[in-house]
C-alpha cells in the first residue's frame, strides 16, 4: 500500500513491515484503500514528535543522577545514569571557560587535556560558555587561586554543571531532529525508516552519555546529501564529522565503492575533497594555538589498552595467568585490529563490487563501521549510535533492528552493574557475566550485519530495493540509471 507524496508514493508501514503490522492490529489494523491523509500530521511531523518524547525520556532516565549532580559515585551505575558530561566539565577546565586546546602552563598544570577530536572539543567549548552566560556569568578569580578538586565541590560549581548538562541535552535534542528530518529524507518514499532512529532504545539510554550525536547529525546528513546527488556536500559533511569523530570517515570507502562500481570517479574527486578541505578548517583552530594538546586525541588512543566493552578486554581478563609471551600489549591490540579491520574491508569492498545491484551508501557505511567497533579496543555503550543511523536505513526491518539493539540495551546494563562492581563473583575474579553481556552485544550485532550482507547478496530481500521507483536507483530514487541485474538479464 502506498499513499500518494506529489508524483510518487510512500510506503507504508502498516503494509510493508511484518512487526508493524501484527501491531497495528491494536490500532485497527494495516491501513486500508480508503485511508486519507491528516492535513497538518504528515510522517514527518510524526516522527519528529516522537523523537521529542524519546528524548524526553532520555533526559528522564538521568534524573536520579541529575538530583545529586552526579556526585552519588554508586547510584550513577545502580540507576544506570552516568553521563561523561559532568565530569568533564570540571576535569578539563570548562568550569574557568579556558580553551581546550590552549597551551598555557598554568592550565596544563591544572587541566587534563580533552582526547577527544576538535568538534567535540570546540562543541564542549561552546555550550561551557552558555552555561556561564545563562548562571549569571559567576566570577572565575577565586577559582584560579584555588584547588581543581576544592571548586568541583563549592555549591554554585554543582549549579553550573546542572545547567551545563540541560544546555547539552537541549543541543543533543535539536541534533537528534535533525538527524530524524535528515534520514527521513534519504528516500521520500519510505519516510517512516526514520521511525527506528526516533523510538531507538539506544538513543534514549545512550544519548546524553557523551557528545557522540554531535558526529551522528554529519553522518546523517552525508546520507541525505548523498542521496540527492550532492558530492561535494556529501564531503564536507564527512571532514566535519571526522572531526568530530574518527568513524564517519569510513563512509569513503562506501561512496568509493558506489563510484568505482558506476564508473562515477568525479563524484568521489568531490567527495574526497570535500572531506579533506572541512577536516582541515575544523582542525586549523586547534592545531594553531595548541599543536601539542591537538596530537593528544591521536597519542592517547594509540597507546591505550584493551578497555570497557571490546572482545580484546575479554580475552585479555581470560588470559591473566597465561605468560607474558601471550600477552595483549597496546601495541599487539593496535596491529592486530588493524590488520583485521583491513582485511574487513577489503571483504566489504568484494562484496560491494560483485553484489547485483549497486549497494546503497548506508548498506556500505554500516558494514565498515561495524567492522572497525567489532575490533576497536573500547567499545563504550553510546558508540551504538554511531551504527544507528546507517543500520536503520541499511536494514529498515524492526525484527532486526530489535535483536541488534536488544544486546546493546542489555550490554549498557552490564557495563554500569559492572563497574559498579555487583557483578563481581563471591569468590572474586573477573565477572564472567560481563563477559557474556559483551559477546551477546558482539553476537547481536554480528547478526545485522548478516542481515545487511544477505542484501547485498540478494536484492529481492532488501526491502528498499523491492519498493524502489523502477526506473531510478540510489539512496533516494534520485535520477541516476539503474544497474540491471544480472539476474533479470534472462527475463
Amino acid at each position: 500500500m502506498a499513499a500518494p507524496v506529489g508524483d510518487r508514493a510512500w510506503v507504508d508501514p502498516t503494509t510493508d513491515d511484518a512487526v508493524v503490522t501484527t501491531l497495528s492490529e491494536g490500532v485497527g489494523g494495516p491501513i486500508g484503500t480508503r485511508a486519507g491523509r491528516h492535513p497538518w500530521w504528515t510522517p514527518v511531523r510524526v516522527l519528529l514528535a516522537l523523537t521529542a518524547l524519546c528524548l524526553a525520556l532520555g533526559m528522564f532516565q538521568k534524573a536520579g543522577c541529575y538530583d545529586n549532580t552526579w556526585q552519588d559515585g554508586q547510584s550513577r551505575y545502580s540507576q544506570m545514569c552516568y553521563s561523561d558530561l559532568p565530569y568533564l566539565y570540571t576535569g578539563r577546565g570548562f568550569a574557568e571557560l579556558n580553551w581546550p586546546y590552549s597551551d598555557d602552563h598554568q592550565v596544563r598544570d591544572r587541566f587534563e587535556v580533552m582526547e577527544y577530536p576538535v568538534g567535540i572539543s570546540y562543541w564542549a567549548w561552546g555550550t561551557a560558555w552558555v552555561t556561564h552566560w545563562i548562571t549569571g556569568s559567576p566570577d572565575l578569580e577565586p577559582r584560579y587561586a584555588a584547588d581543581t578538586a576544592t571548586v568541583a565541590g563549592w555549591p554554585e560549581v554543582h549549579r553550573e554543571i546542572r545547567a551545563f548538562v540541560i544546555v547539552n541535552a537541549i543541543g543533543f535534542a535539536v541534533l537528534a531532529l535533525l538527524c530524524t528530518w535528515l534520514l527521513a529524507g534519504v528516500n521520500p518514499r519510505r519516510p517512516w525508516d526514520a521511525v527506528a532512529f526516533a523510538l531507538s532504545p539506544a538513543l534514549l539510554l545512550t544519548g546524553l552519555v557523551n557528545w557522540d550525536l554531535v558526529a551522528v547529525v554529519f553522518v546523517a546528513g552525508a546520507l541525505w546529501a548523498w542521496a540527492r546527488d550532492r558530492a561535494l556536500l556529501t564531503g564536507v559533511l564527512i571532514g566535519l564529522g571526522t572531526a568530530t569523530k574518527l568513524y564517519p570517515l569510513f563512509l569513503l570507502g562506501g561512496v568509493l565503492v558506489i563510484c568505482l562500481r558506476e564508473r562515477r570517479y568525479r563524484p568521489f574527486g568531490l567527495t574526497l575533497a570535500g572531506a579533506v578541505g572541512a577536516w582541515i578548517a575544523a582542525n586549523l583552530p586547534a592545531l594553531l594555538t595548541g599543536p601539542a594538546e591537538w596530537k593528544v586525541f591521536w597519542t592517547f588512543n594509540s597507546d591505550r589498552g584493551a578497555d570497557l566493552g571490546s572482545v580484546w578486554l575479554v580475552v585479555q581478563q581470560a588470559m591473566d595467568t597465561v605468560p607474558d609471551p601471550f600477552s595483549f600489549d597496546p601495541h599487539t591490540i593496535n596491529l592486530a585490529s588493524w590488520i583485521f579491520f583491513g582485511a574487513w574491508c577489503v571483504g566489504v569492498a568484494a562484496l560491494g563490487l560483485t553484489s547485483p545491484s549497486t549497494p546503497r551508501l548506508a548498506q556500505l557505511g554500516f558494514l565498515i563501521v561495524a567492522g572497525f567497533l567489532l575490533v576497536n579496543k573500547v567499545y563504550s555503550p553510546q558508540y551504538v549510535l554511531w551504527l544507528l543511523p546507517l543500520a536503520v536505513l541499511a536494514r529498515p526491518r524492526w525484527r532486526d533492528l530489535l535483536i541488534w539493539q536488544a544486546g546493546e540495551v542489555l550490554y549498557f546494563a552490564a557495563v554500569w552493574w559492572y563497574l559498579g562492581g555487583y557483578l563481581a563473583p563471591a569468590a572474586g575474579g573477573d565477572s564472567g557475566f560481563y563477559w557474556a553481556a559483551i559477546l551477546l552485544r558482539t553476537a547481536a550485532e554480528l547478526y545485522l550485519v548478516a542481515m545487511v550482507a544477505r542484501d547485498l547478496w540478494q536484492p529481492r530481500r532488501d526491502p528498499v530495493w523491492r519498493t524502489r521507483i523502477p526506473r531510478f536507483t540510489g539512496d533516494s530514487g534520485t535520477s541516476r540509471p539503474m544497474q540491471r541485474l544480472r539476474s533479470d538479464s534472462s527475463a
